[in-house]
């Protein structure tokens, strides 16, 4: 194929060797990952949460310092994309799909399965659930996003370098050696994460989908009825990708974040309204207040409490480490021409506070059926739960299906995205890889997804994932050194201009 790289092959013989792992003895890839996930976790933990909060002071740092004004593309660059479309790809990109996992799961879990500090199902449990929801969804995982994609964003549209993780750091390593096998090994790294957390997020949207059907339709909960689904879902984001980001993810985005907004009104209206608004106010009081407790809240004395730590913020802060270049690169390519400013502002606080939005619409119609004994949402399989809390609800059946196609347009999206990216960091960084480079990462995904669903190597595959954001956790750190390195020089030169 042409222009592809020998990052393309390392990273397809890494992928099928794990996926063969994942065939041939799923309970032990599972058992393997489990025990390095459970060290990284507990050895780790206290570096994750430093450096997750270390990101987000730099990303606020970026808003008021002296290279705000940057502008990220030439002096004349415009934004490719209004706002409206650029927020709608961000959260598409980013959260979508699995957002509309957790809305109601998570909360639901905080509240009645497995309380952060509280007696499960007390009214601190029910505070803290939505409290610990906005917390994990919220600016520490958007700030991940941003580093990545503000360096990527910088080095590729303002100083012209190829699209590449590896090319971020040539200002701290050299050309020579980014061009050799370290810069190789790297982007070859941030390949392997993408794959493996993209195929494990369609074996969810499929399982979901499923889930949803079955719910409403009693359609069978089947292997084959997965692949089904995993198969039209391929024909529509090939197509998709194939199109190109201005055409198709720009469209199905724009498209998705309307169907999104309506269903999250419906809810809001037929649901427990003026509770949502409540819940809202005040876990919004709630998670400002308590904001820096969280944040570096590792628990070392209460065993019991750090071992939810890990199982919950440990592992999404790994989670969106190890997305972060997939996702990076996205919002990199989609954010040519605004200064890092208005990059910062849009990327951190737009796509938080809508999933605080969706977090408090869903969650809390969620906690209402159970807190009143209408119905026992925490029973329900994670797949299931948001189909049995809209059940409940007039218009119930409406939101369900609209729900199902919501799901699977962010499925389409999430996919569509990631061929985009998988074809950058195969072809040398090229912002426009060939339809045929994104065709073959698009059936490469979708395999992966098939092969690990009906092995059920699912839970092996994202510990990973996990395992994999702690080498790539120093990648990003780099990433940023090498960032600020440049800005400096540049705006020391600058200065040496004017005053010469």
């Amino acid at each position: 194929m042409k222009n592809v790289t020998y990052v393309f092959w390392i990273s397809i013989a890494i992928c099928a060797v794990l996926v063969i792992w994942g065939a041939t003895s799923p309970e032990q890839l599972e058992s393997t990952t489990n025990f390095l996930t459970s060290t990284f976790s507990s050895t780790f933990g206290w570096y994750y949460l430093i450096i997750v909060v270390f990101m987000l002071v730099f990303c606020v740092y970026m808003i008021f310092s002296p290279y705000g004004n940057i502008k990220l593309g030439k002096s004349d660059a415009q934004p490719e994309f209004s706002l409206p479309t650029w927020f709608a790809m961000l959260f598409s990109a980013g959260m979508g799909m699995g957002m509309v996992f957790w809305t109601t799961a998570e909360p639901i879990s905080h509240a009645f399965k497995s309380s952060p500090e509280a007696e499960l199902g007390s009214d601190q449990a029910i505070q803290e659930s939505l409290q610990y929801s906005f917390f994990h969804w919220g600016i520490h995982a958007w700030a991940v996003y941003a580093v990545v994609a503000l360096v990527l964003a910088y080095f590729k549209f303002h100083r012209g370098y190829p699209g590449l993780i590896s090319s971020t750091l040539v200002p701290l390593f050299g050309e020579k050696s980014m061009r050799g096998i370290p810069g190789t090994l790297i982007d070859s790294l941030a390949v392997f994460a993408t794959v493996v957390g993209v195929a494990s997020t369609l074996g969810f949207g499929t399982a979901q989908i499923n889930e949803g059907l079955a719910f409403l339709f009693n359609t069978p909960n089947t292997f084959v009825v997965q692949v089904i689904i995993l198969v039209v879902a391929t024909i529509l984001f090939i197509i998709s990708a194939w199109s190109g980001v201005s055409k198709g993810i720009k469209h199905l985005s724009n498209i998705n974040m309307w169907l999104a907004f309506i269903l999250l009104i419906t809810l809001l209206i037929v649901g427990p309204t003026i509770y949502i608004l409540d819940m809202f106010t005040s876990t919004t009081g709630n998670y400002i207040s308590n904001f820096f407790n969280m944040s570096f809240r590792s628990a070392p004395l209460d065993n019991d409490s750090r071992t939810w730590i890990n199982g919950w913020t440990i592992f999404y802060w790994a989670w969106w480490i190890s997305w972060s270049p997939f996702v990076g690169i996205f919002i990199a390519r989609i954010s040519k021409g605004r200064t890092i400013k208005e990059f910062m502002l849009g990327v951190l606080f737009v796509p938080s506070v809508i999933c605080f939005i969706f977090f408090a619409v869903f969650g809390v119609s969620a906690l209402n059926l159970e807190q009143n004994g209408i119905a026992t949402i925490s029973d329900y399989p994670m797949e299931t739960a948001t189909f049995a809390v809209l059940q409940e609800y007039p218009l119930g059946f409406i939101m369900s299906l609209m729900t199902i196609v919501v799901i699977a347009i962010f499925f389409i999206t999430s996919a569509d995205s990631a061929t985009f990216v998988l074809g950058m960091l195969t072809t040398a960084g090229s912002i426009n890889p060939s339809g045929i480079v994104k065709i073959s990462w698009g059936v490469a995904l979708s395999l992966v997804a098939a092969a690990v669903m009906y092995y059920g190597g699912t839970q092996g595959l994202q510990n990973t994932l996990i395992i994999a954001a702690l080498p790539f956790s120093i990648v990003v750190l780099l990433m940023g050194a090498s960032f600020f390195k440049t800005v400096r020089d540049e705006r020391a030169r600058n200065k040496r201009k004017s005053t010469s």
